[in-house]
C-alpha cells in the first residue's frame, strides 16, 4: 500500500502479488481474503505458505495481521498518516503535490434524511487517492464489534461508495428504519439477511415491507489510530 520513493518497503515479486490480491479482494468484496483463498488464487500447496508470506508483509509494515480471525488482514493506511505526521502535516489538511480525496466523515444520521446531508458531516479529511482501489464517497465511523472477524473494529473509518444495489456477500452500509448499520448482504427468495462477522451478533432479517435501504458499499478501511 505504501508507494512513495524511499519510504516504500522492498517487496519480492510474490509479496507484491499477494499485496495486490489483498487490495483487489477488499475493493471487490469489502473484506480481505482468507489464507485458503490466497493459496488457491496463487497456486500454493497449503494455507501455511500464504501465512508465511503474510507474516513477511507484516514484518515490512505493509499490512497488519489480526489474530483469531480468518480474514484478519488489514492494509496499513495508518502508516501513510504517520508519515504525514512526522513531516508536520495533519491528515485533515491538503498536502500539495499529492492526488487526494476530500472525504466527509459522517456522524450520527437523522432518520429519513440523506446520509450525505450537510448536518451529518462532522468534518472533512484529505486522504491519498491510491489508498483505495475504488474511489469512495465518504467515511463512516464504525460503531461496535459486529464485523470484528473481517477486521472491521469499533472506531475504524469505513470508506464507502454510495449506491443502492449490492451483490450477495458484499459488505454494505444499510439503513434500517432509524438506524444505519454495516453488515454483509445476502438476498434470499423471501427476505434480505444482514450478517454480522462476529458470532456474538445475530443475523438481521428484513422482510418485504419493512423499512430497508442500501446506502453504499464498503471499499476500504482506515484504522483510527489517531482518534480522528
Amino acid at each position: 500500500m505504501l508507494d512513495s520513493n524511499s519510504l516504500t518497503p522492498k517487496l519480492t515479486a510474490r509479496q507484491q502479488q499477494i499485496l495486490e490480491l489483498i487490495q483487489n479482494t477488499i475493493a471487490r468484496t469489502g473484506a480481505p481474503p482468507t489464507r485458503a483463498e490466497i493459496a488457491r488464487e496463487l497456486g500454493f500447496k497449503s494455507a501455511n505458505a500464504a501465512e508465511e508470506h503474510l507474516q513477511a508483509l507484516a514484518r515490512k509494515g505493509v499490512i497488519e495481521l489480526v489474530s483469531g480471525t480468518s480474514r484478519g488482514i488489514r492494509l496499513r493506511s495508518e502508516d501513510l498518516m504517520s508519515i504525514n505526521a512526522t513531516r508536520g502535516r495533519q491528515l485533515n489538511l491538503p498536502i500539495p503535490g499529492l492526488a487526494q480525496l476530500a472525504l466527509p466523515l459522517i456522524g450520527r444520521v437523522a432518520a429519513g434524511s440523506p446520509i450525505l446531508a450537510q448536518e451529518h458531516v462532522d468534518q472533512t479529511y484529505h486522504v491519498e487517492r491510491h489508498m483505495f482501489q475504488r474511489e469512495p464517497d465518504y467515511l463512516l465511523k464504525v460503531r461496535g464489534m459486529s464485523m470484528r472477524d473481517v477486521g472491521i473494529l469499533d472506531g475504524d473509518l469505513l470508506a464507502v461508495k454510495s449506491g443502492k444495489e449490492a451483490k450477495n456477500g458484499q459488505i454494505v452500509v444499510a439503513r434500517l428504519g432509524d438506524d444505519v448499520t454495516v453488515k454483509r448482504f445476502m438476498r434470499k427468495p423471501d427476505a434480505i439477511e444482514l450478517h454480522a462477522e462476529n458470532p456474538d451478533y445475530k443475523t438481521i432479517v428484513v422482510h418485504p415491507g419493512e423499512p430497508f435501504e442500501i446506502e453504499g458499499l464498503a471499499v476500504g478501511l482506515i484504522r483510527n489510530s489517531f482518534n480522528l
